[in-house]
């Protein structure tokens, strides 16, 4: 027998939607093997927001909540595994990504809990993590870490691309179609994450199904002005962001001056992550005859794609099912990747993203 060629990726993001899991295999090319999501409870959902801000009795909430989550992390890969009746001598190792609680790049400081010694315990597989430190520690921002997968799998000399992730939060990746040129990539902002808030605020529900709520507002023009002046919009790639920067809290201070309609408000939130993504690429991507690839939860948004393709008129924007990977199992593919670079010592960072002084090898492994 060969040596093991798959590998699964285990994501969790800032929508606290579930935990993705994908079965991948690169013997040659990047195979979907299988997929499985996994329900986050709601209890446990609500203690993971509440370590994403400031508190009392943190460390001691954190080591639960990391326990928790690495135990349903092998949950997730084990009944995986089961269902799709795979055989563990096949997999050479979990990538898990955790559950980014903190992300500072400003000061240097990244978190992502999910214990990877109870996720190789439980299912008997080697399994990665901690991917994001490395980076930070050699002068990156330890995100967006998806622009190296995305070069490996997406770049083509026939035509520059850009892959647009839309996750809670939004993040971009240029690739341009001359090889020479460098991959760029950073997060534009909020993604979902300040429409799932509302919407689950106001009516009890945790997403805007294809934004049909948002279709019966209008965008509050005065209001998405002044949600555009924060500084974060302004600065200059590399530049990654989270729910320190994109919450609720926010959200309900911006609206304080304000008297605008529940849906308008919705509308607005839509059009803003729309905005920010086309405002990005216009001003920090060289490029103007590309296509875009979107993934992630919003690119099931029929009134964001529909929004995104109004801004950007001379450009094609679909989503990457038609470029042959399923748009709601990309990132769980990238974290198969990057626990395939870690083991076979190849570095899965883009310097030119991160900020980093260098290509380094990423993630901690916890061998069986």
């Amino acid at each position: 027998m060969g040596t093991p060629d798959i590998y699964i990726g285990l994501m969790s993001g800032t929508s606290l939607d579930g935990i993705d899991v994908a079965a991948v295999s690169f013997n040659p090319k990047l195979q979907l093997i299988a997929t499985h999501s996994e329900a986050i409870p709601e209890r446990l959902k609500q203690k993971i927001l509440q370590l994403t801000q400031p508190g009392d009795n943190e460390i001691d909430l954190m080591g639960l909540v990391d326990i928790e989550l690495g135990q349903l992390f092998a949950k997730a890969a084990n009944s995986l595994i089961r269902n799709q009746g795979l055989d563990k001598k096949q997999i050479r190792a979990i990538g898990s990504h955790g559950q980014t609680i903190r992300h500072r790049p400003e000061f240097n400081y990244t978190l992502q809990i999910g214990d990877a010694n109870i996720i190789a315990e439980n299912t008997g597989i080697t399994t990665v993590s901690d991917f994001r430190r490395r980076d930070m520690a050699a002068g990156g921002q330890g995100a967006p870490l998806v622009p190296a997968f995305h070069d490996q799998i997406f770049r083509t000399t026939n035509r520059d691309r850009i892959l647009l992730n839309i996750g809670g939060m939004a993040n971009l990746t240029y690739l341009p179609a001359i090889a020479t040129e460098d991959v760029l990539g950073f997060d534009t902002g909020p993604g979902n994450v300040l429409m799932d808030a509302w919407i689950t605020q106001t009516k009890d529900c945790p997403y805007d199904k294809n934004g049909a709520w948002a279709q019966t507002g209008n965008c509050d023009e005065k209001l998405l002005n002044d949600l555009l002046q924060l500084p974060y919009f302004h600065e200059k790639p590399p530049k990654s962001t989270g729910r320190e920067q994109f919450h609720l809290s926010w959200l309900s201070h911006k609206l304080k001056p304000y008297s605008t309609a529940a849906a308008d408000v919705q509308a607005t939130l839509l059009d803003l992550t729309a905005r920010t993504v086309t405002d990005s690429i216009n001003k920090h991507i060289p490029s103007k005859t590309f296509e875009l690839l979107v993934c992630g939860g919003g690119s099931r948004n029929k009134a964001l794609m529909n929004r995104l393709q109004e801004l950007l008129p001379h450009n094609k924007v679909y989503t990457t099912d038609d470029a042959g990977i399923d748009a709601d199992w990309m990132e769980a593919a990238a974290f198969a990747w990057l626990a395939k670079q870690c083991m076979e010592s190849n570095s899965g960072n883009k310097p030119s993203v991160t900020g980093a002084k260098g290509e380094r090898i990423l993630g901690a492994i916890y061998q069986i």
